[in-house]
Protein backbone atom coordinates (compact mmCIF):
# COMPACT_ATOMS: atom_id res chain seq x y z
CA UNK A 1 0.00 0.00 0.00
CA UNK A 2 1.45 3.49 -1.03
CA UNK A 3 2.28 5.32 1.43
CA UNK A 4 0.22 8.51 -0.01
CA UNK A 5 -2.91 6.33 0.66
CA UNK A 6 -1.72 6.12 3.99
CA UNK A 7 -1.31 9.29 4.57
CA UNK A 8 -4.81 10.58 3.02
CA UNK A 9 -6.98 7.56 5.18
CA UNK A 10 -5.25 8.91 8.25
CA UNK A 11 -5.99 12.37 7.83
CA UNK A 12 -9.79 12.60 8.61
CA UNK A 13 -8.80 10.73 12.24
CA UNK A 14 -7.12 14.06 13.34
CA UNK A 15 -10.45 16.43 12.93
CA UNK A 16 -12.54 13.53 14.87
CA UNK A 17 -10.54 13.07 17.52
CA UNK A 18 -9.51 17.07 17.98
CA UNK A 19 -13.13 17.06 18.51
CA UNK A 20 -13.87 14.20 20.84
CA UNK A 21 -11.47 14.85 23.41
CA UNK A 22 -13.21 17.96 24.81
CA UNK A 23 -16.68 16.51 24.59
CA UNK A 24 -15.25 13.33 26.73
CA UNK A 25 -12.47 15.20 29.03
CA UNK A 26 -13.10 19.31 29.00
CA UNK A 27 -16.93 18.70 28.78
CA UNK A 28 -17.55 17.91 32.78
CA UNK A 29 -15.35 20.15 34.14
CA UNK A 30 -16.84 23.19 31.83
CA UNK A 31 -20.44 22.77 32.84
CA UNK A 32 -19.55 21.72 36.21
CA UNK A 33 -17.08 24.98 37.03
CA UNK A 34 -18.22 27.10 34.44
CA UNK A 35 -21.86 26.72 34.54
CA UNK A 36 -22.62 25.38 37.93
CA UNK A 37 -24.35 22.23 36.98
CA UNK A 38 -23.98 19.61 39.81
CA UNK A 39 -21.67 16.42 39.32
CA UNK A 40 -24.83 13.93 40.31
CA UNK A 41 -27.12 15.51 37.43
CA UNK A 42 -23.96 16.31 34.69
CA UNK A 43 -23.11 12.30 35.26
CA UNK A 44 -27.13 10.84 34.43
CA UNK A 45 -27.52 13.73 32.28
CA UNK A 46 -24.15 12.41 29.71
CA UNK A 47 -24.99 8.67 30.67
CA UNK A 48 -28.25 8.94 29.08
CA UNK A 49 -27.14 11.04 25.81
CA UNK A 50 -24.35 8.99 25.38
CA UNK A 51 -26.36 5.24 25.96
CA UNK A 52 -28.98 7.14 23.12
CA UNK A 53 -25.83 7.69 20.92
CA UNK A 54 -24.59 3.87 21.43
CA UNK A 55 -27.70 3.02 20.59
CA UNK A 56 -27.53 3.96 16.96
CA UNK A 57 -24.70 2.67 15.97
CA UNK A 58 -25.22 -1.12 15.15
CA UNK A 59 -27.81 0.53 12.74
CA UNK A 60 -25.32 2.92 11.29
CA UNK A 61 -23.06 0.02 10.90
CA UNK A 62 -25.14 -1.73 9.04
CA UNK A 63 -26.30 1.33 6.99
CA UNK A 64 -22.23 1.55 6.06
CA UNK A 65 -22.62 -1.36 4.39
CA UNK A 66 -25.25 -0.42 2.16
CA UNK A 67 -24.33 2.95 1.15
CA UNK A 68 -21.47 4.52 -0.28
CA UNK A 69 -19.36 5.21 2.59
CA UNK A 70 -17.23 7.70 1.00
CA UNK A 71 -20.68 9.84 1.03
CA UNK A 72 -21.46 8.61 4.54
CA UNK A 73 -18.34 10.27 5.93
CA UNK A 74 -18.92 13.25 4.34
CA UNK A 75 -22.45 14.43 5.13
CA UNK A 76 -22.06 13.33 8.73
CA UNK A 77 -19.43 15.52 9.15
CA UNK A 78 -21.82 18.48 8.75
CA UNK A 79 -24.03 18.27 11.89
CA UNK A 80 -20.78 16.65 14.18
CA UNK A 81 -19.63 20.13 13.44
CA UNK A 82 -22.35 22.09 14.26
CA UNK A 83 -22.81 20.26 17.30
CA UNK A 84 -19.85 20.80 18.43
CA UNK A 85 -19.69 24.66 17.89
CA UNK A 86 -22.45 25.20 19.92
CA UNK A 87 -21.98 22.91 22.67
CA UNK A 88 -19.12 25.80 24.07
CA UNK A 89 -21.87 28.49 23.96
CA UNK A 90 -24.50 27.14 26.50
CA UNK A 91 -26.56 30.37 27.74
CA UNK A 92 -26.86 31.07 31.19
CA UNK A 93 -30.08 29.83 32.06
CA UNK A 94 -30.50 26.69 30.17
CA UNK A 95 -26.75 25.23 30.17
CA UNK A 96 -27.90 21.70 31.07
CA UNK A 97 -30.78 21.49 28.35
CA UNK A 98 -28.61 23.42 25.49
CA UNK A 99 -26.09 20.58 26.81
CA UNK A 100 -28.28 17.73 26.11
CA UNK A 101 -29.55 19.44 22.48
CA UNK A 102 -26.19 20.44 21.30
CA UNK A 103 -24.84 16.31 21.99
CA UNK A 104 -27.16 14.80 20.00
CA UNK A 105 -26.12 16.39 16.72
CA UNK A 106 -22.56 16.29 17.73
CA UNK A 107 -22.99 12.26 18.63
CA UNK A 108 -25.16 11.47 16.21
CA UNK A 109 -22.68 12.99 13.29
CA UNK A 110 -19.62 12.02 15.16
CA UNK A 111 -21.43 7.98 15.00
CA UNK A 112 -22.15 8.09 11.49
CA UNK A 113 -18.71 9.64 10.03
CA UNK A 114 -16.18 7.22 12.28
CA UNK A 115 -18.47 3.82 11.36
CA UNK A 116 -18.32 5.08 8.18
CA UNK A 117 -14.56 5.80 8.38
CA UNK A 118 -13.60 2.87 9.83
CA UNK A 119 -15.39 0.59 7.58
CA UNK A 120 -14.05 2.10 4.59
CA UNK A 121 -10.52 1.39 5.96
CA UNK A 122 -11.40 -2.31 6.40
CA UNK A 123 -12.62 -2.56 3.18
CA UNK A 124 -9.98 -0.95 0.81
CA UNK A 125 -7.52 -3.11 2.79
CA UNK A 126 -6.49 -6.24 1.27
CA UNK A 127 -4.50 -8.52 4.23
CA UNK A 128 -4.57 -7.92 8.06
CA UNK A 129 -0.93 -6.02 7.56
CA UNK A 130 -2.30 -3.38 5.86
CA UNK A 131 -5.48 -3.77 8.24
CA UNK A 132 -3.19 -2.62 10.88
CA UNK A 133 -0.90 0.09 9.14
CA UNK A 134 -4.93 1.97 7.98
CA UNK A 135 -5.12 1.38 11.63
CA UNK A 136 -2.10 2.97 12.89
CA UNK A 137 -2.62 5.84 10.74
CA UNK A 138 -6.24 6.36 11.44
CA UNK A 139 -5.05 6.16 15.20
CA UNK A 140 -1.94 8.33 14.77
CA UNK A 141 -3.38 11.25 13.03
CA UNK A 142 -5.75 11.07 15.90
CA UNK A 143 -3.68 11.46 18.29
CA UNK A 144 -2.31 14.51 16.85
CA UNK A 145 -6.08 16.10 16.99
CA UNK A 146 -6.12 14.72 20.59
CA UNK A 147 -2.79 16.77 21.36
CA UNK A 148 -3.88 20.08 19.38
CA UNK A 149 -6.96 19.86 21.67
CA UNK A 150 -5.41 19.47 24.34
CA UNK A 151 -2.68 22.05 24.25
CA UNK A 152 -4.65 25.04 22.02
CA UNK A 153 -7.28 25.64 25.01
CA UNK A 154 -4.03 27.59 27.01
CA UNK A 155 -2.57 28.63 24.22
CA UNK A 156 -5.70 30.73 22.84
CA UNK A 157 -7.14 32.73 25.64
CA UNK A 158 -6.06 32.99 29.39
CA UNK A 159 -8.57 31.01 30.39
CA UNK A 160 -9.05 27.44 29.66
CA UNK A 161 -13.21 27.94 29.37
CA UNK A 162 -12.30 30.75 26.66
CA UNK A 163 -9.87 28.61 24.90
CA UNK A 164 -11.99 25.73 24.60
CA UNK A 165 -15.29 28.36 22.79
CA UNK A 166 -12.05 29.43 20.43
CA UNK A 167 -11.59 25.55 19.56
CA UNK A 168 -14.66 24.92 18.58
CA UNK A 169 -14.48 27.17 15.87
CA UNK A 170 -11.27 25.41 14.36
CA UNK A 171 -13.18 22.06 13.95
CA UNK A 172 -14.99 23.11 10.85
CA UNK A 173 -11.75 23.96 9.20
CA UNK A 174 -9.63 20.54 10.04
CA UNK A 175 -13.07 18.93 8.89
CA UNK A 176 -13.07 20.48 5.29
CA UNK A 177 -9.07 20.37 5.09
CA UNK A 178 -8.72 16.43 6.10
CA UNK A 179 -11.71 14.65 4.96
CA UNK A 180 -11.55 16.93 1.39
CA UNK A 181 -7.79 15.72 1.25
CA UNK A 182 -8.99 11.96 1.36
CA UNK A 183 -12.08 12.16 -0.19
CA UNK A 184 -10.63 13.26 -3.57
CA UNK A 185 -7.41 11.16 -2.93
CA UNK A 186 -8.65 7.87 -2.15
CA UNK A 187 -11.06 7.18 -5.21
CA UNK A 188 -11.75 3.43 -4.18
CA UNK A 189 -15.09 2.52 -2.31
CA UNK A 190 -14.37 -0.71 -1.05
CA UNK A 191 -17.98 -2.29 -1.31
CA UNK A 192 -18.57 -5.12 0.65
CA UNK A 193 -18.16 -8.07 -1.37
CA UNK A 194 -22.04 -9.87 -0.65
CA UNK A 195 -24.99 -7.11 -0.28
CA UNK A 196 -25.55 -7.39 3.82
CA UNK A 197 -28.26 -9.02 5.15
CA UNK A 198 -31.32 -6.70 7.09
CA UNK A 199 -30.12 -4.96 10.02
CA UNK A 200 -31.04 -7.34 12.78
CA UNK A 201 -29.69 -10.81 11.21
CA UNK A 202 -26.55 -8.75 10.18
CA UNK A 203 -25.66 -7.45 13.65
CA UNK A 204 -26.64 -11.30 15.07
CA UNK A 205 -24.12 -12.81 12.60
CA UNK A 206 -21.42 -10.71 14.10
CA UNK A 207 -22.23 -11.87 17.74
CA UNK A 208 -22.76 -15.09 17.07
CA UNK A 209 -19.18 -15.65 15.86
CA UNK A 210 -16.99 -16.91 18.86
CA UNK A 211 -13.96 -14.58 18.54
CA UNK A 212 -15.81 -11.42 18.14
CA UNK A 213 -17.23 -11.96 21.41
CA UNK A 214 -14.33 -12.99 23.01
CA UNK A 215 -12.67 -9.43 21.57
CA UNK A 216 -15.88 -7.53 22.58
CA UNK A 217 -15.55 -8.84 25.92
CA UNK A 218 -11.73 -7.66 26.54
CA UNK A 219 -12.84 -4.42 24.70
CA UNK A 220 -15.72 -3.54 27.57
CA UNK A 221 -13.00 -4.74 30.30
CA UNK A 222 -10.12 -2.71 29.30
CA UNK A 223 -12.31 0.60 27.57
CA UNK A 224 -14.29 1.31 30.93
CA UNK A 225 -10.74 0.64 32.55
CA UNK A 226 -9.70 3.48 29.92
CA UNK A 227 -12.45 5.77 30.17
CA UNK A 228 -12.47 6.47 34.25
CA UNK A 229 -9.56 7.82 33.98
CA UNK A 230 -10.31 10.02 30.53
CA UNK A 231 -13.10 11.48 32.49
CA UNK A 232 -11.96 12.47 36.13
CA UNK A 233 -8.29 13.42 34.43
CA UNK A 234 -9.08 16.90 35.13
CA UNK A 235 -10.59 16.79 38.30
CA UNK A 236 -7.22 14.99 39.64
CA UNK A 237 -4.85 17.46 37.98
CA UNK A 238 -6.96 20.32 39.65
CA UNK A 239 -7.79 18.81 42.78
CA UNK A 240 -5.02 16.27 43.96
CA UNK A 241 -2.29 17.63 42.19
CA UNK A 242 -3.15 21.25 42.72
CA UNK A 243 -1.80 21.64 39.02
CA UNK A 244 -4.58 23.13 36.64
CA UNK A 245 -2.26 25.14 35.06
CA UNK A 246 0.08 22.17 33.51
CA UNK A 247 -3.02 19.91 32.84
CA UNK A 248 -2.66 20.96 28.98
CA UNK A 249 0.74 19.96 28.74
CA UNK A 250 0.10 16.98 31.19
CA UNK A 251 -2.61 16.01 28.14
CA UNK A 252 -0.33 16.46 25.46
CA UNK A 253 2.01 14.67 27.25
CA UNK A 254 0.29 11.57 27.23
CA UNK A 255 -0.84 11.47 23.95
CA UNK A 256 2.21 12.49 21.99
CA UNK A 257 3.36 9.52 24.05
CA UNK A 258 0.51 7.49 22.42
CA UNK A 259 1.93 8.74 18.87
CA UNK A 260 4.73 8.00 19.54
CA UNK A 261 5.07 4.53 20.51
CA UNK A 262 2.11 3.70 17.75
CA UNK A 263 5.35 2.56 15.38
CA UNK A 264 6.72 0.32 18.18
CA UNK A 265 3.56 -1.05 18.63
CA UNK A 266 3.18 -2.46 14.97
CA UNK A 267 6.34 -3.74 14.72
CA UNK A 268 5.98 -5.99 17.92
CA UNK A 269 2.62 -7.08 16.78
CA UNK A 270 4.09 -8.25 14.07
CA UNK A 271 6.95 -10.10 15.69
CA UNK A 272 4.81 -11.67 18.75
CA UNK A 273 1.03 -11.01 17.23
CA UNK A 274 -1.84 -8.31 18.25
CA UNK A 275 -3.11 -10.13 21.18
CA UNK A 276 0.27 -10.15 22.89
CA UNK A 277 1.77 -6.96 22.20
CA UNK A 278 -1.65 -5.89 23.86
CA UNK A 279 -1.58 -7.65 26.40
CA UNK A 280 2.10 -6.02 27.27
CA UNK A 281 0.39 -2.88 26.87
CA UNK A 282 -2.17 -3.13 29.74
CA UNK A 283 0.46 -4.47 31.62
CA UNK A 284 2.15 -1.36 31.18
CA UNK A 285 -0.69 0.72 31.77
CA UNK A 286 -0.97 -0.82 35.30
CA UNK A 287 2.16 -0.50 36.71
CA UNK A 288 1.85 3.45 35.56
CA UNK A 289 -1.27 3.80 37.42
CA UNK A 290 -0.29 2.27 40.49
CA UNK A 291 1.89 4.85 40.83
CA UNK A 292 -0.57 7.66 40.67
CA UNK A 293 -2.40 6.19 44.04
CA UNK A 294 0.61 7.27 45.72
CA UNK A 295 0.47 11.19 44.62
CA UNK A 296 -0.66 14.09 46.41
CA UNK A 297 -0.41 18.47 45.81
CA UNK A 298 2.80 19.27 43.96
CA UNK A 299 4.06 16.31 42.57
CA UNK A 300 3.78 17.04 38.80
CA UNK A 301 7.07 15.84 37.43
CA UNK A 302 5.92 12.03 39.03
CA UNK A 303 2.14 12.91 37.28
CA UNK A 304 4.11 13.36 34.12
CA UNK A 305 6.03 10.05 34.56
CA UNK A 306 2.80 8.49 34.69
CA UNK A 307 1.20 10.30 31.83
CA UNK A 308 4.55 9.40 29.73
CA UNK A 309 3.88 5.87 30.44
CA UNK A 310 0.12 5.13 30.34
CA UNK A 311 0.34 7.31 26.80
CA UNK A 312 3.24 4.71 25.89
CA UNK A 313 0.60 1.85 26.39
CA UNK A 314 -2.48 3.79 25.13
CA UNK A 315 -0.63 3.19 21.28
CA UNK A 316 -1.55 -0.35 21.76
CA UNK A 317 -4.91 0.07 22.94
CA UNK A 318 -6.17 2.61 20.09
CA UNK A 319 -4.26 0.81 17.31
CA UNK A 320 -4.54 -3.04 18.00
CA UNK A 321 -7.95 -4.11 19.02
CA UNK A 322 -9.64 -2.08 16.10
CA UNK A 323 -7.30 -4.19 13.87
CA UNK A 324 -8.24 -7.33 15.10
CA UNK A 325 -11.66 -6.45 14.69
CA UNK A 326 -11.06 -5.11 10.93
CA UNK A 327 -9.98 -8.41 10.34
CA UNK A 328 -12.85 -9.81 11.67
CA UNK A 329 -15.12 -7.83 9.96
CA UNK A 330 -14.16 -8.29 7.10
CA UNK A 331 -13.87 -12.19 7.24
CA UNK A 332 -17.67 -12.27 8.15
CA UNK A 333 -18.53 -9.71 4.92
CA UNK A 334 -19.62 -7.11 7.23
CA UNK A 335 -16.98 -4.45 8.13
CA UNK A 336 -19.80 -1.66 8.83
CA UNK A 337 -22.01 -3.47 10.81
CA UNK A 338 -18.72 -5.18 13.06
CA UNK A 339 -17.97 -1.38 13.84
CA UNK A 340 -20.96 -0.29 14.68
CA UNK A 341 -20.82 -3.09 17.45
CA UNK A 342 -17.70 -2.01 18.28
CA UNK A 343 -18.61 1.92 18.34
CA UNK A 344 -21.37 0.74 20.46
CA UNK A 345 -19.40 -0.88 23.16
CA UNK A 346 -16.54 2.00 22.77
CA UNK A 347 -19.54 4.65 23.72
CA UNK A 348 -20.99 2.73 26.45
CA UNK A 349 -17.86 2.51 28.60
CA UNK A 350 -17.49 5.92 28.29
CA UNK A 351 -20.90 6.35 29.51
CA UNK A 352 -20.92 4.18 32.16
CA UNK A 353 -17.22 5.74 33.04
CA UNK A 354 -19.28 9.04 33.57
CA UNK A 355 -22.54 8.15 34.66
CA UNK A 356 -21.29 6.20 37.63
CA UNK A 357 -18.02 7.10 38.41
CA UNK A 358 -19.13 11.15 38.95
CA UNK A 359 -22.60 10.25 40.77
CA UNK A 360 -20.07 7.83 43.14
CA UNK A 361 -17.27 10.33 43.52
CA UNK A 362 -20.00 13.30 44.43
CA UNK A 363 -21.88 10.87 46.88
CA UNK A 364 -18.73 10.42 48.94
CA UNK A 365 -18.37 14.21 49.26
CA UNK A 366 -16.10 15.38 46.51
CA UNK A 367 -17.06 18.73 44.80
CA UNK A 368 -14.82 20.23 42.19
CA UNK A 369 -12.36 22.74 43.22
CA UNK A 370 -13.62 22.23 47.68
CA UNK A 371 -11.07 20.08 48.92
CA UNK A 372 -13.91 17.29 49.78
CA UNK A 373 -13.94 13.69 49.25
CA UNK A 374 -10.05 13.41 47.73
CA UNK A 375 -10.20 9.79 48.66
CA UNK A 376 -13.01 9.10 46.68
CA UNK A 377 -11.43 10.78 43.44
CA UNK A 378 -8.14 8.92 43.97
CA UNK A 379 -9.67 5.74 44.65
CA UNK A 380 -12.26 5.97 41.38
CA UNK A 381 -9.26 7.48 38.71
CA UNK A 382 -6.34 4.06 40.09
CA UNK A 383 -7.84 1.63 41.69
CA UNK A 384 -10.99 1.11 39.28
CA UNK A 385 -9.05 0.89 36.36
CA UNK A 386 -6.39 -1.31 37.46
CA UNK A 387 -8.89 -3.87 38.59
CA UNK A 388 -10.67 -3.18 34.97
CA UNK A 389 -7.44 -3.95 33.24
CA UNK A 390 -6.63 -6.43 35.63
CA UNK A 391 -9.85 -8.22 33.96
CA UNK A 392 -9.25 -7.49 30.81
CA UNK A 393 -5.63 -8.95 30.52
CA UNK A 394 -6.96 -11.81 31.98
CA UNK A 395 -9.42 -12.94 29.84
CA UNK A 396 -6.88 -11.41 26.71
CA UNK A 397 -4.41 -13.93 27.90
CA UNK A 398 -6.86 -16.92 28.15
CA UNK A 399 -8.45 -16.03 24.42
CA UNK A 400 -5.13 -15.05 23.00
CA UNK A 401 -5.24 -17.70 20.38
CA UNK A 402 -8.80 -17.22 19.27
CA UNK A 403 -7.90 -13.65 18.35
CA UNK A 404 -4.82 -14.38 16.59
CA UNK A 405 -5.28 -13.44 13.09
CA UNK A 406 -3.14 -14.55 10.04
CA UNK A 407 -2.45 -11.89 6.93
Amino acid sequence: MQRTTLLAYGLPGLPLAFGALPVYVHLPDFYARGHGLDLAWLGMLLLVSRLLDAGIDPWLGWLADRLPRRRLLAWSLLPFSVGFVALWHPPPAWAAVWLFLCLLPTYLGFSAATVAYQSWGAAIATDSAQRTRLTAAREGFGLAGIVLAAALPGWLAGQASEGLVALGWLLPLLVVLAAGTALLTIRHEGAPPTPPPAWRPALSRVLADPSMRHLLLVFICNGIASALPATLFLFFVGDVLQAERFSGLLLALYFVAGAASLPGWVWLAGRLGRPRAWLAAMLLAMVAFAGAGLLGAGDVLLFALVCLLSGLALGADLALPAAIAADFGERLGQPGACFGIWNLIAKCNLALAAGLALPLIAAFGYVPGQGGGLGALVGAYVLLPLAGKSLAAALLWRWRHSLEVGS
